[in-house]
């Protein structure tokens, strides 16, 4: 009996056997070793008339799904994010069902909060909506469980790696929050390239009630020197952030910071937004970054041109903070200067137009900032033949308004 069928006596059973079966998964979850999370993942499918799960996690260079070896789980080929129906159901967020002669191929995404983990495929022998809502509540939960062992154990990590990995992207992976969030007033979405190289890119945020803080840094070097330095910046950064204070004064103790530790010849250029996510006020210091680009239906409408201090370490003075006020729908779009410097094989610069033509036709695309994000970097490194001499990162933001205080209420 599937969880969507009837009991005895015709009474809908479904909404009982579920929590029965999430509890369970719950509580044997708790002090549960990593390596038994796959079985156990494998055992609760089971127990809802699945066969042949497997779970797929995003490789660090976004460009696949790569499978999770574990007792239980089925273990294939990696999968195309953008050319798969596991990369689709990854991509929107969203369930897809794939019909096949011995049944339904479920393809459902492991959302930790709005963040894209990855996705569980599972085949039944057919599906209705009991079962699309209990699988959809079982996928939420497996994805809190991944996301809660992974930091015990190295085996989350090893499988999502497809290249070897220098010890100063390592460092800097580890500092990264998680690389999408999504709330129904604001979402974004931040890339690094070279994935199993970067050094001296970051970016941090935070959604701190009504206000979404950002940054993008960008340290100067490369190898372990450069990801010293960001790290103190971004150290530096969330510090002076969670001290409440302006944008000018987050600026002054991030230069102080890396100055007193590096000297006067190493800095870090760096971006800083604060966005009302309830009005759309929009406010940013520059210290050495290109200028964000505005994004309205889906296409550039203008540079966001602004007052430059210098990078930080380098002592500049209290910056001029920049304002604007977005309308709904509107996208910014932060980059550091490796996605325009790179050289193509001509010899010449990528440059600003080249980057702006891109994001006109990759908006017109996809759909969602991560797809965009996500789609814009693969394709600007294909457009820069493949290269990438230096460190280059993608920051999109979407100002959607409105409220959330729906979501905090039980029906």
């Amino acid at each position: 009996m599937t969880a969507g069928s009837t009991g005895k006596g015709g009474v809908d059973r479904s909404e009982g056997f579920g929590e029965r079966l999430l509890g369970v998964l719950l509580d044997r979850a708790h002090e549960m070793p990593p390596q038994l999370i796959a079985p156990l993942i494998a055992e609760e499918v089971a127990g809802v008339g699945g066969r042949d799960v497997s779970i797929l996690l995003q490789d660090y260079g976004q460009l696949t799904l790569v499978p999770l070896p574990g007792t239980g789980l089925t273990v294939g080929e990696p999968e195309p994010i953008s050319a798969s129906h596991a990369g689709t159901a990854f991509l929107r967020a969203t369930p897809v069902e794939v019909s096949h002669a011995d049944g339904v191929r479920m393809y459902l995404p492991l959302l930790d909060g709005s963040d894209q983990v990855g996705v569980m495929a599972l085949t039944l022998d057919t599906v209705d909506d009991d079962d699309r809502r209990l699988l959809r509540r079982l996928a939420g939960l497996v994805a809190d469980m991944l996301v809660t062992k992974h930091g015990y154990t190295d085996r989350f990590f090893q499988a999502r790696r497809l290249e070897p990995m220098s010890v100063a992207a390592e460092i800097q992976w580890s500092l990264l929050p998680p690389l999408a969030m999504s709330v129904p007033q604001v979402a974004v979405a931040g890339i690094l390239e070279p994935a199993y190289q970067v050094a001296g890119d970051s970016f941090d945020y935070a959604l701190n009630d009504d206000i979404l803080h950002m940054a993008t840094i960008d340290a100067m070097g490369h190898g372990l020197d450069a990801a010293t330095m960001a790290t103190v910046a971004i150290g530096a950064y969330r510090h002076a952030r969670r001290a409440d204070i302006g944008l000018a004064e987050i600026y002054t103790f991030m230069d102080r910071a890396i100055a007193e530790q590096f000297g006067p010849d190493h800095f870090v250029t760096a971006q800083m937004m604060r966005l009302n996510i309830a009005t759309g006020h929009l406010q940013w210091v520059n210290a050495g970054h290109p200028a964000p680009l505005l994004i309205r239906t889906h296409e550039v409408v203008q540079q966001l041109e602004s007052a430059t201090t210098l990078p930080v370490g380098f002592g500049g003075e209290q910056p001029q903070v920049s304002e604007l006020a977005l309308q709904r729908g509107d996208r910014v779009l932060c980059f550091t200067d490796g996605l325009i410097e790179e050289r193509e094989a001509g010899g010449e610069q990528f440059g600003e137009e080249q980057l702006i033509d891109w994001v006109n036709r990759i908006e017109r695309t996809q759909e969602g900032v991560r797809a965009v994000v996500r789609s814009l970097s693969h394709a600007l490194k294909e457009e820069r033949g493949g290269r990438t001499s230096d460190d280059a990162t993608l920051f999109l933001i979407e100002w959607r308004g409105g409220e959330a205080d729906h979501l905090a209420t039980l029906k």
